[in-house]
């Protein structure tokens, strides 16, 4: 999960839009062959935001299946953005949104989501 100080000092939350499944959701994909959690979250934010962050710690993990049924298992990290470093949509990502906790709870498609951006809340109390 991608977070930075907002500019009055609020934490933010960087939302992605994927057009195919017309849903707002946090940036996530799936590990190649022998890659870590850590490196495949860095990759794949990277990939769909263009983003270079630096990894903190493991926010939570979220197992569900899929909309085909399978079983997916996606491991979330808090990522900061290096500085100077500006968001733009790539690939499967059609739009990018900072938004405060509150605005990604009510943001996002998924509950699933929603229960990750708790966790983190959780992690860096107020």
């Amino acid at each position: 999960m991608i977070t930075r100080a907002g500019p009055d000092g609020e934490p933010e939350i960087l939302l992605v839009h994927r057009p195919r499944y017309d849903d707002w959701s946090l940036p996530k994909g799936k590990a190649e062959r022998g890659e870590s959690d850590e490196d495949c979250a860095l990759r794949e934010v990277e990939e769909e935001t263009s983003l270079v962050c630096d990894l903190g710690p493991e926010v939570a993990v979220s197992e569900y299946e899929d909309s085909a049924g399978r079983p997916k298992r996606v491991s979330y990290f808090e990522l900061t953005p290096r500085d100077g470093a500006e968001a733009v949509p790539r690939n499967e990502v059609d739009a990018v949104r900072w938004v405060t906790r509150e605005g990604a709870l009510k943001l996002l498609t998924y509950g699933r989501d929603r229960d990750i951006v708790a966790a983190l809340e959780a992690l860096t109390p107020r």
